[in-house]
């Protein structure tokens, strides 16, 4: 078990999915930590695409970026905003507005509770949304259309915002665009809803890595950046006057025997540090795994080993709030499986608990009451 001082107990679990025949929007699950034990509540908001979700700091909301590229009959995606129901886990949709740009992937809330940004991969752009008093969202107070390429003609292109990561201090807005190979930071500005259109700094990755998701680490001294197209997670030392990231260094996900050939085949998807701070993990869509590194303290990794998920294109993962369980998300499968961490050596052992899903590709975890 991990030594995180959060207190053991019961939570809900809601994950995001890609809508087909298996899945209809949101599924939730009431979570006991103290057990590891997941009970399913099923299908808890029928929506279109709800691949990523965000919670209020309230713990009483929730938000889903809507991942499509038409939103009543205009180009571009939307979120979607719910209030949360704890005794029954099930979510009450206060409305939606458009993301204006196409593929809405990723989203946040700012530690005030005041702002919500989501970023557009299709669209290559960031929109900022002012959240009122109920929870509810207001139209886009910001719009940011991002201009740039990289070398990999077939995926750098054109700009491809993935993720956005508020700053520890919640000053910044800190977007990892995949085409441009580089990760940008807005000044927020959460009474307003709004972002500085102008990034106060940025940071290139190196050539083709297509940065995806950033995590920090507990103490906001470091954060890491796993490069999709590479297989690669960066080091990155943080100063948090003007948001800016010195990479300290790049190592890869994947382990020393593998073949060029599946090498090419993989891609990463999430990073994660564990609430000690001691450990990074990061996903791999084609080897199928989590890589588990240990962290040195000053932004070195070394990497432990290369667990299975137990199924196919692993896409988010989550640490429960106390640290002592992963959930990955296996869209490939349609599954999740639960592992518990070992605090020693950051390792992930299988419980034995593999959850049923369609496409599930984000776990949020929030307090059952």
């Amino acid at each position: 078990m991990s030594s995180s001082t959060a207190v053991a107990e019961t939570y809900l679990a809601y994950v995001g999915t890609y809508t087909g025949p298996n899945s209809a929007g949101i599924h939730a699950w009431r979570f006991d930590s103290t057990t590891g034990t997941a009970t399913s509540i099923g299908l808890v908001a029928t929506t279109v695409n709800p691949t990523f979700l965000a919670i209020h700091p309230d713990g009483k909301h929730l938000y889903a970026a809507n991942e499509t590229d038409a939103w009543q009959g205009k180009p571009g995606g939307y979120v979607t905003a719910y209030k949360i129901d704890k005794a029954s886990g099930k979510l009450t949709e206060l409305g939606q507005q458009s993301t204006v740009g196409g593929g809405p992937c990723h989203l946040n809330v700012d530690a005030t509770g005041k702002a919500l940004v989501a970023v557009n991969y299709g669209g290559g752009s960031l929109a900022s949304f002012p959240i009122h008093a109920d929870g509810s969202l207001g139209a886009h107070a910001t719009f940011i259309q991002h201009h740039g390429s990289s070398v990999d003609a077939s995926r750098q292109k054109e700009p491809h915002a993935h993720s956005v990561n508020l700053s520890p201090d919640n000053h910044f807005a800190l977007v990892c665009d995949l085409g441009m190979d580089q990760v940008l930071s807005y000044a927020i500005h959460p009474a307003k809803g709004t972002l500085t259109e102008k990034p106060a700094s940025s940071v290139r990755l190196p050539p083709g890595s297509g940065p995806r998701h950033l995590a920090f680490t507990p103490d906001h001294r470091f954060a890491f950046v796993n490069g999709e197209m590479l297989s690669t997670v960066s080091s990155f030392r943080f100063s948090p006057a003007h948001a800016e990231l010195t990479r300290i260094g790049t190592v890869s996900t994947l382990p020393a025997d593998i073949t060029p050939e599946k090498a090419k085949a993989n891609s990463t998807a999430e990073v994660r540090v564990h609430p000690s701070g001691k450990f990074v993990y990061v996903s791999n869509r084609g080897h199928d795994s989590i890589a588990v590194f240990r962290h040195d303290g000053h932004g070195g990794l070394t990497r432990v080993s290369n667990v299975s998920t137990g199924g196919h294109t692993p896409r988010n993962f989550n640490f429960d709030p106390t640290g002592h369980w992963l959930w990955a998300e296996n869209q490939g499968s349609d599954s999740i499986l639960i592992f518990s961490v070992d605090a020693a050596t950051g390792d992930l052992k299988p419980t034995g608990q593999m959850l049923k899903v369609g496409q599930p590709v984000c776990v949020r975890f929030v307090k059952a009451h």
